[in-house]
C-alpha cells in the first residue's frame, strides 16, 4: 500500500516540480501515532521558500483529490529536506563532492557501519569518503550498493 501511494504521489508530483523548476528529493507515507502523512520534500538550488511549497502543495492536493490513491484521512506536508537532505540516488552523489556527509552501511567495512566526513570522490559504484579518527586522517571507498543511508551532515 506505501509504495503504490509513493509511486501515484511521484506520479503526480512531478510535472508539478518541473513546471516550477523544483526537483523531488524524497517521498514519505507513515503513521504517526494515529494519523497518517504523507511527506513530500522539494529542493532547488539555493533552497526553497514556504510559498514554493505552499504552490507545490497546494497544486498537488489537487491531483490527489482526482487520483484519490488513500482511503483514508492524512495529512499532506511539502517541505524542504533541510541541511541535512538525504542523498537517495547516485546523481545526489555526484552533486555534493565534497560535502560532509554521513554514511550509514547495511553491514560493517573494516569494522565500521557509520562514517562521517568530506565526500571527495564518486565513479557511480563506490563513494569515497575522508573522515577524522582523533588527529589521524582516513580515507574509505565505500561500494555504492552497501550503502542503507546517506545524508549531508551539519559541521560545526
Amino acid at each position: 500500500m506505501s509504495s503504490k501511494v509513493i509511486k501515484t504521489t511521484e506520479e503526480l508530483v512531478e510535472p508539478i516540480l518541473q513546471k516550477q523548476g523544483l526537483e523531488l528529493v524524497d517521498i514519505e507515507y507513515v503513521k504517526e501515532g494515529k494519523n497518517w502523512f504523507l511527506r513530500v520534500y522539494i529542493d532547488k538550488d539555493g533552497g526553497v521558500d514556504i510559498n514554493e511549497c505552499g504552490i507545490v502543495s497546494e497544486q498537488l492536493s489537487e491531483k490527489l483529490d482526482q487520483a484519490n490513491p488513500i482511503e483514508d484521512a492524512y495529512f499532506l506536508e511539502v517541505s524542504s529536506p533541510g541541511v541535512e537532505r538525504p542523498l537517495k540516488s547516485k546523481d545526489d552523489f555526484q552533486k555534493h563532492l565534497g560535502s560532509n556527509v554521513y554514511i550509514k552501511l547495511y553491514e560493517p567495512l573494516d569494522g565500521q557501519k557509520e562514517y562521517e566526513g568530506t565526500l571527495k570522490t564518486f565513479d557511480g559504484e563506490t563513494a569515497t569518503i575522508e573522515y577524522k579518527v582523533k588527529t589521524r586522517t582516513k580515507t574509505a571507498e565505500i561500494p555504492y550498493k552497501k550503502i542503507a543511508k546517506a545524508r549531508l551532515a551539519v559541521t560545526l
